[in-house]
């Protein structure tokens, strides 16, 4: 029976959202699974941070604090930027929210790397803009020209992400900076991953204007329950982002966290060595199984299937063992999938599974 009423409140949405499906809701996943689908760093908080976490509990009753001053000024110290340089957000997502809403109107279009980021295709449609997608260059090479002529030039913006995410690919800092040098738009460069790579983008920022760095304290910093993100650019362009953020849109325990990892930095010296050793050592144990792995410099390997089969039929045998991995949306990653870093004894989990896999394959093939 149609629902009259549902139907007039549906029609009034905006053009933009009435495009928008109800989610539907969806199970949690089994707790009983090694999860290795969302990059996150399975590793404990070292104790000071913990106990920050703790005491932050003990205002639970306060209000945060208003513009996230004492967690931005830590940021800027740990970093060597001024505050006025620097926005925290319930994690980077927000902020890359913040920054379609800020920059794009009805009919305007941003420009991403591709393969890239697929929530970047959710944000330009809730702002009604389009996505120009960039195929990156061969070996991995940043495309400046695509990014500078062309279509792209009616982009308000440009993303990029270094490492790259889905691939965990790597480009110097030199080619991101030939970029921005040239460019007189924005350029929003994602470094979630890149305590696993071999350089910064960061000292740009005092150089270029039109560059906005991103950073996450999930994947290198064990946070990602916690949602704890930073910009950092121009403080003219920075000082209006912040003045388009949710009052409070942290919270007490955030704000703790952030500024104990700030001052704990090294305290993760040994946690990201192990995620690049058993990164090198999966790498090498997938391809003697067949799988083309990319090199990657993130806490996650993006490895294609041996041929037969495509990404999703492994990540559904793979589920059947209780072990989560990632296949992507991208064209051209079908026969793919993205497998995130974790401990020793999830890492051993999943090559024994993969082998089971492979070899139950093979011995299909051989009685066919």
């Amino acid at each position: 029976m149609s629902d009259a009423k549902l139907q007039s409140v549906l029609s009034s949405l905006s053009a933009v959202h009435r495009q928008l499906n109800s989610l539907p809701s969806s199970p949690a996943p089994d707790a009983g699974c090694v999860k290795l689908n969302t990059n996150e760093n399975p590793f404990a908080l070292p104790a000071a941070v913990m106990q920050s976490a703790l005491a932050a509990l003990e205002r639970q009753y306060l209000y945060p604090e208003d513009d996230n001053t004492s967690l931005r000024e830590a940021a800027a110290a740990s970093y060597n930027l001024s505050t006025d340089q620097v926005i925290a957000g319930n994690g980077s997502s927000e902020l890359l929210s913040l920054i379609y809403k800020a920059f794009l109107d009805p009919g305007d279009s941003v420009a991403m790397l591709s393969p890239g980021f697929a929530y970047n295709c959710k944000l330009a449609l809730l702002q009604g803009a389009r996505l120009i997608e960039i195929k990156w260059g061969e070996s991995c090479l940043l495309p400046i020209n695509k990014l500078l002529f062309g279509p792209v030039k009616e982009a308000k913006f440009i993303l990029l992400a270094n490492p790259n995410n889905p691939t965990g690919t790597f480009v110097p800092v030199a080619d991101i900076e030939g970029l921005v040098a040239q460019s007189d738009r924005l350029i929003v460069l994602d470094e979630a991953y890149v305590d696993f790579a071999p350089d910064s983008a960061l000292r740009l920022i005092n150089r270029y204007s039109n560059l906005l760095v991103l950073r996450t304290l999930s994947k290198s910093y064990a946070a990602a329950g916690i949602r704890v993100g930073f910009g950092f650019g121009h403080p003219e362009v920075i000082g209006r982002l912040r003045n388009m953020q949710n009052l409070f849109n942290m919270n007490v325990i955030g704000h703790a966290v952030g500024v104990s990892i700030l001052a704990n930095r090294a305290a993760y010296d040994e946690n990201h060595r192990h995620i690049k050793y058993e990164r090198e050592r999966v790498r090498l144990a997938l391809s003697q199984l067949g799988f083309s792995v990319t090199p990657s410099h993130a806490n996650f390997l993006l490895a294609r299937v041996p041929a037969g089969r495509d990404g999703t039929w492994w990540q559904t045998c793979l589920r059947r063992k209780k072990i989560l991995v990632a296949v992507l949306p991208d064209k051209g990653l079908e026969n793919c999938i993205r497998v995130s870093i974790g401990t020793k004894s999830q890492m051993d989990a999943f090559l024994a599974a993969v082998d089971d896999i492979s070899g139950a394959e093979m011995s299909r093939r051989s009685a066919v």
